[in-house]
């Protein structure tokens, strides 16, 4: 079976799939003639979906990529300027939760959304590990603080963060000032190989936080458990990360305690026009 077929019942002969093509692998000789892939084409595919999605007859098949699984547009659900810039400016990191779980089911809607973000070369290598149980979150959080002292004790203190001892102080009160009692902890990550591995799901992360708004769900990008795992080793075998795994960000989850109701302000965007 080929790689590429052509419904000629369907084509128009118009060259669109051809010319959008990212590889350049498909090929379309002359107006009288259909679609082709080109010689060795199929070694070259990145199974993108351009050629089926761009095709406004449906007259392309990809063995690899089903037209089933490939639904058409819907005009509208389609969103518009305003509705965009809202719902972007909307997004607020959360570091309050609710004490409630999040169903696994909601976790993979997420996850299923996140997955169709863009990688490098359409490797589609992210990977994802998700973590609810509240006393492991909670032993991340300490493991966290161990290494948060650690820092403080072997750095001179004009070269600490000026919230390192803020956290702590919390955190010997009582307070969760690392993983903030969210019941969810997703874990992105890519293999070493990946040329592409943080800027690949560093793109998943995001297409995740967003597609969490609608669902009622709050995120917040975990950063003092992303250092820790680049400088302390035990919070990296917790985990059960690999001793040499680069790509990784982690990323809370759960239902938000507090609502908000406007839209602060950011710095002016810094532009510079060549």
């Amino acid at each position: 079976m080929k790689l590429i077929e052509i419904d000629e019942q369907k084509c128009k002969r118009d060259g669109i799939c051809a010319s959008d093509c990212p590889s350049g692998i498909i090929s379309l000789k002359d107006k009288d003639s259909f679609p082709e892939m080109i010689p060795g084409g199929e070694a070259a595919c990145l199974v993108c979906g351009h050629c089926v999605a761009v095709c406004p007859h449906g007259a392309l098949r990809h063995t690899k990529i089903p037209s089933k699984a490939c639904p058409e547009l819907i005009k509208d659900l389609l969103i518009g300027q305003e509705q965009v810039v809202q719902f972007l400016r909307s997004r607020r990191s959360i570091r309050q939760y609710r004490d409630k779980p999040v169903e696994k089911e909601t976790i993979q809607r997420l996850i299923e959304v996140a997955r169709y973000a863009p990688t490098g070369g359409n490797t589609q290598l992210v990977e994802w590990w998700v973590y609810t149980d509240r006393n492991d979150l909670r032993r991340f959080s300490a493991m966290v603080v161990d290494w948060m002292r650690q820092v403080i004790e072997t750095v001179p203190p004009t070269s600490l963060p000026p919230y390192f001892p803020r956290i702590l102080t919390a955190w010997q009160s009582g307070q969760d000032t690392i993983l903030r009692n969210a019941p969810v902890l997703i874990l992105a990550l890519a293999p070493a190989e990946s040329a592409t591995g943080m800027v690949d799901l560093t793109i998943a992360l995001s297409y995740l936080q967003l597609a969490a708004l609608p669902m009622g769900l709050g995120t917040c990008w975990a950063g003092l458990v992303q250092r820790a795992l680049l400088q302390w080793p035990p919070l990296k075998l917790a985990l059960g990360l690999p001793e040499k795994s680069p790509h990784h960000y982690p990323m809370m989850l759960g239902y938000p305690r507090l609502e908000y109701h406007r839209l602060p302000e950011r710095r002016q965007a810094k532009i510079t026009w060549k």
